[in-house]
């Protein structure tokens, strides 16, 4: 069969509790658009839909035309590539189990490609990232959640059901604080953001020392990063605290996947050395021997919204040509 054209345009969506980017990106990797729009602004998943995809076709026209792109790929909390549904993402105001991909492209006409967020952030990795060259390792997210991803011979291993690298659902802390899942002492509800503030609270409870994290209206894990390069030791020790067990949990993940590297990406993983330092000392105390000093831990070196377009992207590339305009 001659095809007398090819589709040289995809577009990457990344929808957060924050907000939804989505951008025009070409065969290289080049964002050539991009624009944004609230999620929250749309508690009914159908005129979210019908917002994003008059916004997408708007942004492709005005850059390359619609008839130029291929497909469209989407990051988002508790994504299902295996379903192109999202399943009772507690960070998003939808629902239950929410079709996502199928409701968009029944409303674009093209073919899109859905997957949870560290998927795509891994994708972005491997493709444009800190994991280029790579064909074993695993993209850590720290943020709002932490998520994992684990990249096997090339290949993101999604598990029998697509949920495999849920490691900040693995305990940590037996009987320690109750996590967002509902279950106790999960390695997110020490390490991601609202983990590492109410380390921060517990810390100023127990010592009456001073420190700048007192007269903080609104604490943060940035501001305590921030607090901790003006010499703030108990914002200092929040990190320590927090790297300690971050270490133990990628510990015992490496243990069973010996991967090349471990790539932190995601807000919290710009905190530097405060957490890198503490987090890789814990990491080669408590990692199996025969590993120890093998593996490297790398923060991302792609901006959090490029990369995650990027990866979406990479996804949208993946993804079976379909189009009802053919």
């Amino acid at each position: 069969m001659l095809n007398e054209s090819s589709k040289t345009r995809v577009v990457g969506v990344d929808i957060t509790h924050e907000g939804t980017a989505f951008a025009v990106v070409d065969v290289r990797g080049n964002i050539l658009a991009k624009d944004s729009m609230s999620t929250l602004d749309y508690p009914n998943i159908n005129d979210f839909v019908a917002q994003l995809s008059e916004k997408i076709v708007m942004l492709a026209e005005q850059t390359c035309g619609y008839e130029n792109v291929r497909s469209v790929g989407l990051s988002v909390s508790s994504g299902n590539f295996l379903t192109g549904c999202i399943e009772n993402a507690f960070s998003l105001p939808w629902r239950g189990v929410v079709p996502l991909a199928a409701m968009l492209r029944d409303r674009l006409g093209i073919a899109v490609a859905l997957g949870n967020d560290a998927h795509v952030r891994a994708l972005g990795e491997y493709t444009y990232g800190s994991a280029h060259g790579m064909r074993n390792f695993v993209v850590i997210t720290l943020g709002y959640g932490l998520g994992s991803c684990i990249f096997s011979h090339g290949h993101a291993h999604l598990g029998a059901n697509g949920f495999a690298g849920e490691v900040g659902h693995t305990c940590v802390v037996p009987g320690g604080r109750e996590c967002g899942c509902g279950r106790q002492g999960c390695l997110e509800a020490y390490c991601a953001a609202e983990g590492i503030v109410a380390t921060a609270r517990e810390l100023m409870a127990e010592s009456g020392e001073r420190s700048l994290m007192r007269e903080c209206e609104e604490l943060t894990p940035k501001a305590i990063a921030e607090f901790c390069n003006q010499g703030d030791q108990l914002a200092i020790e929040v990190y320590r605290r927090t790297g300690h067990i971050l270490g133990i949990g990628l510990a015992n993940y490496a243990s069973v996947l010996n991967p090349e590297a471990i790539v932190l990406t995601g807000g919290i993983a710009r905190a530097g050395k405060w957490l890198f330092v503490p987090t890789n000392d814990s990491f080669e105390e408590h990692v199996f021997h025969n590993v120890q000093n093998r593996i490297r831990i790398l923060a991302s070196a792609l901006s959090n919204v490029d990369r995650d377009l990027l990866g979406a992207s990479a996804l949208a590339w993946r993804v079976k040509e379909y189009s009802l305009f053919k």
